[in-house]
């Protein structure tokens, strides 16, 4: 009996999804699980791209990039090699055009349009992570146990106390924490800590075990992975897509193709005649064994507010994550990036050493100028459909992503309110 037979879904409409990381995956699962024929084809390794080395993070609710007032603060990090947001030097006109949309969409109404939609999506997220976790028995170290945001600067702390009153607006509980209180729950944190906040509606994760595990998951349910593919081409008639073409040569045929190729969808949408407005934004990890050689045995996530480091603990480790930094599409590993890490990490948190790491890293986020992701069909372009943008909240949001590409491919429409995130926005 067939998978779609046995699912009652759709017959054997055949599905190929570009793209191997979390996106890519969740989208996958959800297809083959509502009966689809798919195909995954991925690259390079399936989950060893940003979705290897993220912090881990399921940040439900998290406020997106474009916050009120972050181009000024930016502007004076941005010549700083080592500052949470860094601007490599070159003439690049997208990135220009990139920088005067960010710019533009830094005010508090696109934010609260922003948050009307990632607001809802986040809870939807949290509870699939749970349910998936659960029935599928997924092995990925996963903890619901929220996460901290930990400040040094009382400026700091009035902005996370401001992010925690607008989060609760959408039905998130964080409680406002001082230091003293702080420091209580969570005695890795140094003394000079002024306070946070508990982020309660989250969860942590090793980000490469969830997607493999997954992936694991979606094979069972008769999808095919395939890795080391590289797609170079869509294949369309007629207005709708027919399949795609491989840098081998291989054409693969299809009823529609999801395109979850983070940053390197550009590409690809581009010879459907759409400009996607990404920037690829470089992050860096570097994982401390838990020590007195490496990190110090922390509780739970904490987000260190002023240099913007996540400090995630993994299995026997703490992973420090973070940084932005637009220098193209590229791999290039900035030490001094790689340094800051933990020379940040160890103004708020104590004990920490280097003399045990365990794994250094770099990825790249697509991110678009609006702090929305692109999820849904290309107009004009029937059974494509794309999934990309979510710059740092791709774990957070790849379940609830792939249940509305599943639902785009399948249904032609989402019962979720999606269409701020449009292909056609820009």
């Amino acid at each position: 009996m067939s998978v779609a037979r046995a699912n009652g879904g759709v017959g054997e409409k055949h599905v190929v999804v570009v793209g191997g990381g979390v996106i890519g995956v969740c989208s996958a699962y959800f297809l083959a699980r509502r009966g689809a024929r798919v195909t995954l084809l991925e690259r390079g390794e399936i989950a060893g791209a940003a979705s290897y080395g993220n912090a881990g993070v399921i940040a439900a609710g998290h406020l997106p990039l474009n916050k009120p007032g972050r181009v000024r603060h930016a502007l004076r990090l941005v010549t700083n090699r080592v500052g949470p947001l860094y601007i490599a030097p070159r003439w690049d006109p997208d990135l220009l055009r990139w920088l005067l949309a960010f710019r533009a969409a830094c005010t508090e109404e696109q934010l609260e349009a922003n948050m009307r939609v990632l607001g809802p999506l986040g809870h939807v997220s949290l509870d699939l992570f749970s349910r998936l976790v659960s029935e599928e028995g997924l092995d990925c170290g996963y903890r619901p146990t929220g996460y901290y945001e930990v400040c040094r600067t009382r400026e700091g702390l009035a902005s996370v106390h401001a992010d925690a009153e607008r989060l609760r607006r959408y039905g998130y509980t964080p409680e406002a924490l001082e230091g003293e209180a702080l420091r209580e729950r969570e005695p890795c944190l140094r003394d000079d800590t002024v306070g946070g906040a508990l982020f309660p509606q989250a969860a942590t994760c090793d980000p490469r075990r969830f997607v493999l595990e997954l992936a694991e998951r979606a094979q069972g349910r008769g999808a095919e992975l395939r890795s080391g593919e590289e797609v170079t081409e869509l294949v369309s008639a007629g207005g709708r897509a027919r399949g795609v073409r491989t840098r081998l040569g291989e054409t693969l045929k299809a009823d529609a193709v999801v395109l979850a190729t983070g940053a390197y969808s550009r590409r690809l949408t581009r010879s459907l005649g759409v400009r996607l407005p990404l920037q690829p934004a470089k992050g860096y990890h570097r994982d401390l064994a838990v020590g007195p050689r490496g990190a110090p045995p922390l509780g739970i996530t904490c987000v260190l507010t002023e240099s913007l480091v996540f400090c995630a603990p993994l299995d026997g480790m703490v992973r420090f994550a973070g940084t932005l930094e637009l220098s193209g599409l590229n791999h290039e590993v900035r030490e001094e990036r790689l340094e800051q890490l933990t020379k940040a990490a160890s103004e708020y948190l104590a004990d920490v050493a280097l003399e045990d790491i365990r794994s250094e890293w770099v990825g790249l986020r697509p991110c678009t100028p609006d702090g929305l992701p692109v999820v849904g069909p290309i107009p004009g372009h029937q059974g494509v459909c794309v999934a990309t943008g979510h710059a740092m909240m791709g774990l957070t949001l790849g379940p609830v992503s792939g249940q509305v590409v599943a639902d785009y491919v399948l249904e032609g429409r989402s019962t979720l309110d999606v269409q701020a995130m449009r292909v056609d926005r820009f």
